[in-house]
């Protein structure tokens, strides 16, 4: 073999195989792993640590317009898309560097190769020959849909991926998809000064979470000028010059410089040679596993964005502790993907925790909805802006909160705090009994104390 026998080997360098491969180090075992792109994976390299340094370029937009009402005179202001990009570049290598470090400073040993099995125990790396292990950890992410296109004229057409690397700024992009990505993207562009517009399959943005959000997400963008042309798919993509040119379902042809698309992501199995271990796949080829992240083999696991159960960077965090405890420590431990918050870091943010209103009637909860809308103080002096939204979801046998819904300025802020709470088993009564934090826009959690209306299953 030509480097040898592991203990434990982990296919993936993003976040949820570095952990599981510094922590299995660190308990003095023999660790490998192999990552044929860049240490960090999609969070790090391109997902959200670069989503969230372009969403906070595109906020100063709103920063400067308010300024005004607080007494500020704002001359001239200028964005250059390209030192954004080099100094984006410049953090995300050196956010590389401490993957790389996390790993080989715990004992582990990194191979900048792409691996497939040869057999339950043993792995092919592209320059090195082969490995044995006696257990292995699939970490491989996701990768975009870019196939999902489903018209002629994707080879014009950029995923996030690319989007994150784009020389110049485009004047106009077209953006198909309503999800996470799309919606995101569709604000930092339009906050930048691009013209952008939005194509989804379905009536709303953001399938899945709740109604009041998605409604408040969807009047906000079109308030702000983003262009949302639901229920329609592509026709074709073509390129006419220097421009590219689609026509969808009802007859729209827009004309742009850029098409994104942004209709999910693919769990990244391919050319792993899955079925040369008998590794079980599902639907797009995810890893099938267990409870405890255990595949159809025996000593092969899987965690993260590949087994496609919650495609969350803390998520595959979590996972990978307990896969740690589980093969390493004797001390088998479930993954717990239960009241896991997440945000949308649209302008302004989304942010939720446990059920929505229909996820709860669906598993036949009883339940009164609190909710309230308001101006933020920031946006009263300018007396223009978005609303805030917060909506509190009670289970009445029990009184606890099972589910929350932010809209607004920091909605992500505070959805951690709430999760702590509601992770405990925080009641309806015990938010009440909490003195509120004033002025925040966070103390309405606390103090809406009339109920909006109640139903049943």
């Amino acid at each position: 073999m030509a480097n040898g026998h592991f203990d434990l080997f982990v296919i993936g360098g993003g976040s949820g195989g570095v952990r599981a491969a510094r922590l299995a180090a660190a308990l003095g075992k023999r660790v490998g792993l192999a990552e044929s792109s860049r240490m960090g994976g999609t969070c790090v390299i391109r997902g959200c640590i670069p989503k969230k340094l372009l969403v906070y370029a595109s906020r100063f937009a709103e920063d400067f317009a308010l300024a005004p009402s607080f007494g500020w005179t704002v001359g001239r202001t200028e964005f250059d898309w390209p030192t954004l990009i080099a100094h984006k570049d410049a953090e995300i290598t050196r956010l590389e560097g401490l993957y790389l470090n996390a790993v080989e400073g715990a004992g582990g040993v990194v191979f900048h190769e792409h691996a497939a099995f040869v057999d339950a125990h043993t792995l092919r790396l592209s320059g090195s020959g082969e490995v044995t292990a006696d257990t292995i950890l699939i970490a491989t992410g996701a990768r975009p849909a870019r196939d999902l296109l489903g018209a002629p004229g994707i080879e014009y057409c950029s995923t996030s991926d690319e989007a994150f690397d784009w020389e110049e700024l485009p004047k106009c992009v077209v953006i198909a998809g309503g999800g996470y990505i799309a919606v995101e993207f569709a604000h930092i562009f339009h906050e930048l000064g691009v013209d952008t517009t939005i194509v989804i399959r379905k009536p709303k943005v953001l399938r899945g979470f709740d109604e009041d959000l998605r409604d408040a997400l969807h009047a906000s963008m079109e308030r702000r000028g983003i262009k949302v042309l639901p229920e329609r798919m592509f026709t074709s993509v073509e390129r006419e010059g220097g421009e590219i040119v689609c026509t969808t379902t009802r007859g729209d042809r827009l004309v742009t410089d850029k098409v994104l698309l942004a209709w999910g992501r693919l769990p990244n199995t391919d050319h792993l040679d899955l079925d040369r271990a008998g590794v079980a796949t599902g639907k797009n080829g995810r890893v099938e596993v267990d409870g405890y992240s255990r595949t159809s083999v025996a000593n092969i696991f899987a965690i993260g964005d590949v087994t496609d159960r919650l495609a969350l960077t803390p998520v595959a965090i979590h996972e990978a502790m307990c896969f740690v405890k589980t093969a390493f420590q004797d001390e088998p431990t479930r993954p717990d993907h239960a009241l896991v918050p997440t945000a949308v870091f649209t302008t302004p943010e989304i942010a939720t925790i446990g059920r929505s209103e229909a996820n709860a009637l669906e598993h036949g909860h009883s339940i009164d909805v609190y909710k309230s809308s308001f101006l933020p103080l920031k946006s009263t002096l300018a007396k223009s802006g978005d609303r805030a939204m917060m909506k509190l979801i009670v289970d009445q046998e029990t009184g606890k909160l099972i589910g929350c819904h932010i809209f607004g300025a920091d909605a992500s802020e505070m959805a951690q705090l709430v999760a702590v709470a509601m992770k405990m088993g925080a009641t309806k009564a015990q938010f009440d009994a909490t003195v509120a934090l004033h002025p925040s826009a966070a103390e309405e959690l606390v103090t809406m104390r009339t109920k909006s209306y109640s139903k049943a299953p």
